[in-house]
């Protein structure tokens, strides 16, 4: 007799006690894809700024789980008829949402994988559980695509106010210790209703709208886009690329036999198969990491000096300008690093570069933020706040950064 007990419960730092619905739910986060989320990170290396952001993907899907069954308890309370197969629905498609997260954050989506996002890996992912699972997931990939019936549901895995960015704020708020993130999910969730088929946040929610899309501008600029953490990853992208390229030219690197894989074959959505997805599986934050302690010893100056820099974190250094950088100072800093390290151009684009970054707290084309008057009325939330000016988060702001050596300073 199978005496295992599936309805288990997890101790989460933010949450208190997370709970496991059904035995379906415990059998996918008991899956090697689900498992494999305990070895990506949430932050990519942000603990390079923040030392204790070593925080997982596998927290924020069970966090994403924890708000989304609040969710629906609170929407069924008020009225809302979730049926258990959509309640089931909901809880796959948040738990599965980023189970398509490479290395690093988006470090292997610009770099050894061509075209294809992580959104459409989890996609894939999924699909491949459905058949595992005798097509238990049908609904879910309904929803997470954005195809189900019912368009609130949708809005609740991807949207302005989602269960998403409603776990993943407060989490990287906490493990960083950036308070101007620390949102009130729950309270926020509590003042969800739908109508017209539309998710609604009551009137009297409206404050803490307010302050969740603030967090999320500040948020961005000191974590997520701050320039270290944005040079490192830039840098890690780099180095990925630089080990492809010699691959490609038949050096041989020592790398893990699925790290070894992508360097080996080019992957793109359209030749994204069945044996790439279980390579993809199998590549986790170990897998670069080791590459990068062996790499940092190889001949190839590029590879080496970039793998070196990584680990001892004597990374480049990152100017935000606001306008675009001239290219004459591009070049200028280019023939430097061409003269001081004797490189080729080609080789010196690795150590000096450009880019651009930008932060959007809210965008209206994505459908906007409704708010439910007890009249009965619903509107556009920048055309109800008296608080602050929504109106200037709901614009982009973008900065311009350049990368180069430190010591051609």
């Amino acid at each position: 007799m199978n005496t295992n007990n599936k309805l288990k419960i997890f101790n989460d730092p933010i949450y208190g006690f997370i709970s496991i619905p059904n035995t379906l739910i415990f059998d996918l986060i008991a899956h090697k894809y689900f498992q494999r989320l305990r070895r990506i990170s949430q932050m990519g290396l942000s603990y390079l700024v923040y030392p204790g952001a070593h925080h997982t993907r596998f927290h924020h899907a069970l966090g994403c789980l924890h708000l989304m069954q609040n969710a629906v308890r609170i929407l069924r309370f008020k009225g809302v008829e979730i049926s258990d197969k959509e309640e089931n629905g909901l809880y796959i498609a948040i738990l599965l949402h980023d189970i398509g997260h490479g290395p690093f954050s988006h470090a292997m989506e610009h770099s050894i994988v061509e075209n294809i996002s992580h959104e459409a890996i989890s996609l894939k992912f999924m699909e491949a559980l459905n058949t595992e699972f005798d097509g238990k997931l049908e609904t879910a990939i309904s929803m997470f695509k954005g195809q189900y019936s019912r368009k609130f549901f949708g809005q609740l895995i991807s949207g302005q106010l989602d269960i998403d960015r409603s776990d993943y704020l407060k989490r990287d708020s906490f493990y960083t210790g950036v308070s101007e993130g620390n949102i009130n999910s729950e309270r926020l969730i509590s003042m969800m209703n739908v109508v017209s088929d539309e998710l609604v946040i009551e009137e009297k929610g409206i404050y803490s709208v307010e302050k969740f899309l603030m967090a999320r501008r500040l948020m961005y600029w000191q974590v997520y886009l701050h320039k270290t953490s944005l040079v490192a990853e830039q840098m890690i992208m780099r180095v990925l690329k630089r080990a492809k390229e010699l691959t490609l030219m038949n050096i041989k690197l020592d790398a893990s036999t699925a790290l070894s894989f992508f360097m080996n074959n080019p992957c793109s959505y359209t030749n994204f198969d069945s044996n790439s997805l279980n390579q993809f599986s199998l590549l986790d934050d170990y897998d670069i990491m080791s590459a990068l302690k062996s790499w940092q010893f190889h001949d190839d100056f590029v590879l080496s000096r970039l793998s070196q820099m990584i680990l001892n974190r004597t990374l480049l250094k990152i100017k935000f300008k606001n306008n675009s950088i001239a290219e004459s100072k591009i070049d200028d800093l280019k023939q430097q690093i061409m003269l001081n390290y004797k490189l080729s151009s080609k080789e010196a684009n690795y150590f000096v570069f450009d880019g651009t970054v930008s932060n959007l707290a809210y965008d209206q084309k994505q459908g906007g933020l409704k708010i439910l008057y007890k009249n009965g009325k619903v509107k556009e939330v920048i055309s109800t706040s008296d608080h602050l000016s929504l109106k200037v988060l709901s614009k982009t702001v973008t900065k311009h950064y350049i990368c180069f050596p430190k010591d051609i300073l």
